[in-house]
């Protein structure tokens, strides 16, 4: 179960940041006992693999702080941020596989599909509210709402690894955030429709 929580946790963040996640479960793995990676997934913990997430993580942290660019960078990350939260998910429901956990290890396909699902369902959440932030704000907003993004990123991975159980809070709150926000949307949308 909470493995499970972890997975969830760290694919939650792996929408708001592919690389922050993977830098993190690579780093406790390599240099604490806190996270045992499978020998499936050890390549996390590798020094070349995580010197490449950390120059992927400083290339993503600069390019979402610039309005317009942010928006391309959102496009090609639709295909990076699912595919992390599928192996952070992965790799986390494997490493309980080393503790005794049965149904998932007879069906690790779930774990990619729900990592991928969760980072996806993250990212549409991210990437359809940025440009109402950047339109708003007349681009003031993107470098102070992507840096809530990153850090909301990085602690949300942690504590995925350290609490995981306050997993599901932060999923609620996330999932609240959303219905808000696409609330606010649509609400946006009918008063231009009825302007026009």
């Amino acid at each position: 179960m909470l493995a499970a929580l972890t997975g969830l946790g760290l694919s939650t963040a792996a929408g708001l940041n592919a690389y922050i996640p993977l830098l993190v479960v690579g780093l406790l793995a390599n240099f604490t006992d806190q996270i045992r990676l499978p020998q499936e997934f050890a390549w996390l913990a590798d020094g070349w693999v995580l010197a490449i997430v950390a120059v992927l993580l400083l290339a993503e942290i600069v390019l979402d702080k610039v309005p317009v660019v942010d928006s391309v960078n959102d496009m090609i990350q639709t295909v990076v941020r699912p595919a992390s939260g599928g192996v952070v998910f992965s790799a986390t429901e494997a490493a309980a596989r080393l503790d005794g956990s049965t149904w998932m290890a007879e069906r690790p396909w779930v774990s990619w599909v729900l990592g991928i699902g969760v980072a996806l369902a993250v990212h549409v959440m991210k990437t359809t509210a940025r440009p109402v932030v950047n339109a708003s704000t007349a681009g003031v907003g993107a470098p102070v709402v992507s840096t809530v993004e990153d850090a909301g990123s990085l602690g949300i991975s942690l504590v995925a690894i350290f609490l995981p159980i306050f997993v599901l809070v932060i999923v609620v709150v996330l999932g609240l955030l959303a219905w808000w926000m696409r609330r606010k949307v649509r609400r946006r949308r009918r008063d231009r429709a009825r302007a026009g």
